[in-house]
């Protein structure tokens, strides 16, 4: 391994999550990372040190991220979209396997992913780029404002004004939930298990167990979604199909309790589901079949 490599490796789980986060796609997060680290390589012998490497390959991947964010339309789910809205770029799911820490600290590891829930994701989408950054490099990563002052080429007191505006959007479009339950709590488990129960055997009553009466449906790619448990209920009927159509892998994403999915032997994409302690408080489901990864020990979940 040459000196870059054992330099900057260990920092590559973390980008692609602050990529994700910065992008609200998980594709255009890998791309990202993989010219962070190009650029790092192609100017590793000029570093001279004056932040830690970590911090430099933060600075590069935001730059990075900035310049891929110029004149893009922010990412969307069914519920964020505005009516009028056309070119639609949807927000997609991160499998927690691509960036969890290879650590035997289980809070390091709960830590690395409460940040990627997708509600928060979806309502970064809401900021300005800039002020994104700056929420995230002082929020999540807990930077020094006078270090993200230079990571951005701008003054201490700019960072400070972004992140108040930021705080201040974000509190709007994103609250929090506060009966989220983990994804490997028993709950969490039981409600996948339910959910997956309910596609597989095509079982219309395992679903509305599992349902919380003010749940919510909606699905990456359509301009409807659906509220309320009965309503979201009369939409699956017409999905569910018979026993067999579908199967279902289980996994988690987003820090939330996830399936990759399989229609009539095909892949077809992804749920991602919002446990809480009285049931599935939304399931959001992305039909990609790229999402899904081949079968093996690499599948990422």
């Amino acid at each position: 391994m040459t000196s870059f490599e054992q330099a900057t490796e260990p920092f590559r789980r973390e980008l692609l999550a602050h990529c994700y986060r910065m992008l609200g796609s998980r594709h255009e997060a890998e791309d990202v990372v993989q010219e962070t680290y190009l650029r790092a390589w192609r100017s590793f012998d000029g570093f001279e040190g004056r932040s830690s490497v970590r911090v430099w390959l933060y600075r590069i991947a935001t730059n990075a991220c900035l310049n891929a964010l110029r004149g893009r339309r922010r990412r969307e789910l069914p519920s964020t979209l505005d009516a009028t809205a056309a070119d639609v770029e949807w927000l997609e799911p991160l499998p927690d396997a691509l960036v969890t820490p290879e650590s035997d600290d289980p809070a390091a590891v709960v830590t690395s992913r409460h940040d990627l829930r997708l509600a928060l994701i979806a309502g970064l989408q809401h900021l300005p780029p800039r002020q994104r950054a700056v929420l995230i490099l002082r929020e999540v990563l807990a930077i020094p404002a006078t270090e993200v002052a230079r990571m951005l080429d701008t003054t201490v007191a700019s960072v400070k004004s972004a992140l108040q505006r930021a705080r201040a959007t974000l509190d709007e479009v994103a609250p929090t939930a506060d009966d989220l339950v983990e994804p490997t709590s028993p709950r969490a488990r039981a409600l996948l298990s339910e959910y997956i129960a309910g596609f597989e055997n095509s079982d219309l009553s395992a679903l509305e167990r599992a349902l919380r009466a003010d749940a919510s449906l909606e699905v990456a790619g359509s301009s409807t979604w659906f509220a309320g448990r009965a309503t979201c209920l009369t939409f699956l009927a017409t999905v569910i199909g018979t026993p067999g159509d579908w199967r279902m892998h289980p996994t988690t994403a987003n820090d939330h309790p996830a399936t990759y999915t399989y229609h009539q032997g095909k892949p077809w994409g992804m749920a991602v589901l919002t446990t809480t302690t009285t049931g599935i408080a939304r399931l959001t489901v992305f039909p990609d079949p790229t999402l899904v990864p081949p079968p093996g020990p690499g599948r990422g979940g």
